[in-house]
């Protein structure tokens, strides 16, 4: 009795991490940070259970892949995904340095860096995340046109196994 208690405890927790990481990445996607990626990760936990999540795993990751191949692309793309880490780093410091409303700050004083302490952990841990993909994405795909092509054959595989479920 026991074991099935654990077993259950087990399920529930995987299931609550992948739902809240779903939902989370749903929010990341128009937010900064990872949604992809947190998107992938909750479809990997939930398709343990899930029938209609595993079959959506392998399109989510080539997406992913496909998106972190295409940041790489040119130095124009590289420096505007560098910038965008730079963009959180900053903000994450300004949140983590609390300075006081500015004279000019035409919203209630309550809209004026909202979240505190929370939000400037999530803007750097965002930024950690984005800097490291890009690290990856720079080594597995830039100046490499034939990890580009075996990435594209394996999308297209993956798109017409999954219109044939």
């Amino acid at each position: 009795m026991l074991v099935a208690m654990m077993g259950a405890a087990r399920r529930l927790a995987l299931e609550t991490i992948g739902w809240v990481l779903l939902v989370a990445g749903i929010a990341a996607l128009v937010l900064p940070g990872p949604g992809l990626l947190m998107i992938f990760g909750a479809l990997a936990i939930l398709s343990q259970q899930y029938e209609w999540a595993e079959k959506r795993l392998d399109p989510i990751k080539y997406r992913a892949l496909r998106g972190a191949a295409e940041s790489v692309e040119t130095v124009p793309r590289i420096v505007m995904s560098l910038s965008g880490v730079v963009l959180l780093v900053a903000a994450g410091a300004l949140w983590l340095a609390e300075p006081d409303e500015p004279d000019w700050w035409p919203l209630p004083e309550a809209l004026w860096l909202p979240g505190g302490a929370a939000t400037a952990v999530t803007q750097l841990v965002s930024a950690a995340i984005a800097l490291a993909l890009i690290v990856y994405s720079f080594r597995r795909f830039y100046g490499k046109p034939e990890a580009r092509a075996a990435l594209d054959a394996e999308v297209d595989e993956a798109d017409r196994e999954y219109r044939e479920l």
